[in-house]
């Protein structure tokens, strides 16, 4: 037998482990994987030092970094790819941003009231958080402008810090537009482009262990392309003969993405993988759509190309592939759009923001968001007022930061901001010491601001190392404080984390169930109305396509809410990483329904009402389960309707291993 190797002795382990890091902070400290968008990079280079040459030349460089902070928020939110989503991106949040300034002003050395005033903005802005990406970005300029107003003396009239602050974001957006008629469509035509090759790699995975990620990578496409063509198709109102198109072949995704699950267990199931020649073709429409501009498509698929179906998920497999293909060459799209068309018009823009208000007003969510928000923003606005701190804006500057809940965890935020403020100050006092006012400036904004996008996709943390020294070096033009502002500031943002963690965090033990439980429990409960609507009461093709694709995009925030959590310490990120595969249980299931309603439209035998009710019935147990307790319990099923061989046995089997998961004991 041969000798074990002794384990080391406790003692020499017992010293190295307090300097291991946990789990969450390793996650929330490495660098996420994106590639750097320089376009961005370099609009922000421009935009940020083109105010401040100005300022300098016209003797004001105090207007000139008015302007810059402007410019900055305009930075902040230049992360849409398509020219008419940078317009809401960007001059949405710019409208908000002036009128917290605005408000801030207004009550600029008046005490409580200034306290009251941006404690009230704070929990307006909590609210607005939780309609949408633009609504968020426009409630968060409207808080941090206000805070700023509210703790600096602006120079000029009233109504000059918001149009210096409104110009440098308008400059932002006017450098984003500027390629808009030589690019126009080409950033849609991209998206739905990587919809078709995220389809193919789907196929490519299906019947092997990689096939859940790929699903989720093809749900955060379509999610995008999605998007970014509807958002147009609002505007445009079917008059757009390229846009038609666009909505057509995105469309036409639709029976692909719903053969899939069945080619998938097809696959895993005879162990035989799908012929490579069918994602081939799928590939070929991307490159067609890609590079097609907007005449139709002159492709024609050859038909010997595409293998013979062997059973009925590869019969449906490729009759979807033959739509699409007929879909991307027909001239007329007008007629297949009013056809197929399974997602139909958005609302009209004054519909959607009655329903978006309406929302607000009436959500529990919303109101506990706007409420912690505000909490925190005023216990930051008294402290600062009962006590004497220096420029004073900036703790709730750092709390605003941080205690976005649609933004991510707040607790991992939160250590993230005080590294990153740390890190940016360094290089701040570098600045600040070794370069003096004046012509300077400029090359020396040039150099830092690019820094911000191009960091902003690795993480918080890096955003807020970028952030810093840039915000250091404008409020020194303002205040000529130099190296005394490196100290206060660090300071400040301690407290403001402080304060976040503790009125924000822990005082809420129960966001985790109102932000995840809730609605992973939703989406399960939703779940089983789907498998109800396809096998059971006659449903519109077009709305089951809708639910389907409503489920997945729900599933999808879970996913990303449930990655947040596994940032936060103990019992929230280990809690998460218990349900995690819940989640993924859910998207099987939902996946087996769709399979189970392709091979019937195929051929196979429907299952029976009350095959179809148990199932049901057992996911909304499930639901009931979820709301009711923290901790997951372990629930073996025993399907007692149907036979074995029923179209509707691999959905069970979905649905017991659902219900079979158990956390860990707390």
């Amino acid at each position: 037998m041969p000798r074990e190797t002794p384990a080391a002795p406790p003692e020499s382990r017992g010293p190295l482990r307090p300097l291991t890091p946990p789990d969450w902070l390793v996650r929330s400290l490495k660098p996420q994987s994106a590639p750097i968008p320089w376009a961005a990079v370099a609009r922000a280079s421009v935009a940020m030092a083109l105010p401040l040459a100005v300022g300098i030349l016209a003797g004001q460089p105090a207007y000139g970094a008015l302007a810059s902070m402007g410019a900055l928020s305009g930075v902040i939110g230049d992360t849409a790819d398509a020219y008419r989503m940078r317009v809401l991106n960007i001059a949405v949040p710019q409208l908000f941003g002036a009128l917290g300034v605005t408000l801030g002003s207004l009550v600029f050395g008046h005490g409580w009231v200034a306290v009251g005033a941006v404690t009230f903005v704070a929990l307006v802005s909590g609210m607005m958080s939780t309609i949408g990406a633009v609504a968020s970005v426009g409630g968060l300029l409207l808080l941090l402008n206000c805070v700023v107003g509210a703790g600096l003396p602006m120079p000029g009239q009233w109504w000059l810090a918001p149009a210096l602050m409104t110009g440098g974001g308008l400059l932002v957006l006017a450098l984003g537009l500027l390629a808009w008629p030589l690019r126009s469509g080409v950033p849609e035509r991209a998206a739905v482009a990587a919809s078709y090759r995220s389809v193919a790699a789907l196929l490519d995975a299906a019947g092997t262990d990689a096939y859940d990620d790929a699903r989720a990578a093809v749900t955060a496409s379509l999610n995008q392309s999605y998007d970014l063509v509807l958002a147009r198709r609002a505007r445009d109102h079917g008059r757009n003969p390229e846009l038609v198109r666009l909505v057509a072949r995105l469309n036409a995704l639709t029976p692909i993405v719903e053969a899939a699950p069945a080619t998938h267990l097809s696959a895993r199931h005879a162990c035989v993988r799908l012929p490579p020649e069918i994602p081939a073709v799928i590939r070929d429409m991307a490159r067609a759509i890609e590079h097609g501009g907007g005449a139709p498509t002159a492709w024609t698929p050859d038909p010997e190309r595409l293998p013979e179906p062997r059973d009925h998920a590869a019969r449906a497999l490729d009759h979807a592939v033959l739509h699409a293909v007929e879909t991307l060459g027909d001239a007329d799209p007008l007629g297949v759009i009013k056809a197929d068309d399974r997602l139909g018009h958005p609302a009209a823009l004054s519909v959607r923001i009655r329903r978006a208000a309406r929302n607000v007003v009436l959500s529990g969510a919303s109101w506990r968001y706007g409420l912690r928000l505000a909490l925190c923003i005023g216990i930051a606005q008294a402290l600062v007022s009962l006590i004497d701190v220096p420029r004073s804006y900036w703790v709730a500057l750092t709390v605003t930061f941080v205690l976005k809940p649609d933004f991510g965890s707040v607790f991992s935020r939160a250590v993230l901001r005080a590294l990153g403020t740390a890190a940016g100050l360094v290089v701040a006092a570098a600045v600040l010491v070794q370069v003096p006012h004046g012509w300077w400036d400029v090359p020396v904004m040039m150099l830092l601001a690019p820094l911000i996008p191009a960091l902003t996709t690795r993480g918080y943390g890096y955003q807020t190392a970028a952030i810093t020294p840039v915000i250091l070096l404008l409020s020194d033009i303002l205040n000529h404080q130099g190296l005394g502002l490196v100290v206060p500031r660090l300071v400040d943002s301690l407290i403001g984390c402080a304060i976040a963690l503790v009125a924000g965090y822990l005082l809420w033990p129960e966001s985790w169930g109102t932000r995840i439980g809730d609605r992973l429990a939703d989406a399960v409960a939703d779940t089983a109305g789907y498998v109800e609507s396809a096998f059971g009461a006659a449903v519109e093709p077009a709305a089951r396509a809708r639910m389907r694709r409503r489920l997945y995009r729900d599933l999808s925030v879970i996913r990303s809410e449930f990655q947040r959590a596994l940032t936060e310490p103990p019992p929230t990120g280990t809690r998460a990483a218990a349900w995690w595969p819940l989640v993924v249980a859910v998207e099987r299931v939902l996946d087996a329904t769709t399979a189970a309603r392709v091979r019937i439209r195929h051929g196979a035998r429907p299952p029976a009402p009350d095959e179809v009710a148990e199932v049901a019935r057992e996911l909304r147990e499930l639901a009931g389960g979820l709301r009711a307790s923290a901790v997951l319990e372990e629930v073996r099923t025993e399907f007692t309707v149907g036979p074995k061989d029923s179209v509707l046995e691999p959905l069970r089997q979905e649905v017991g291993a659902a219900r079979a998961i158990a956390s860990p004991k707390p």
